[in-house]
């Protein structure tokens, strides 16, 4: 069952990343160059702390 939590929230975290992201260009009123690159830290800081919350749950 626990692949189910980490299928969906890796899932979310893929929308809730871009969403962030296309959110901090619209600030900054301009892409960024190294887009993939931000892109890629979101989604790393994200996926550590909900994994490790839905480690700390199913355990």
């Amino acid at each position: 069952m626990e692949f189910v939590y980490y299928t969906t929230a890796g899932i979310v975290l893929y929308f809730l990343s871009d969403l962030i992201l296309n959110k901090m260009e619209a600030f900054h009123g301009d892409r960024f160059k190294n887009r993939s690159v931000i892109f890629f830290v979101i989604i790393l800081v994200l996926a550590v702390s909900s994994f490790k919350a839905i480690e700390l749950m199913v355990s």
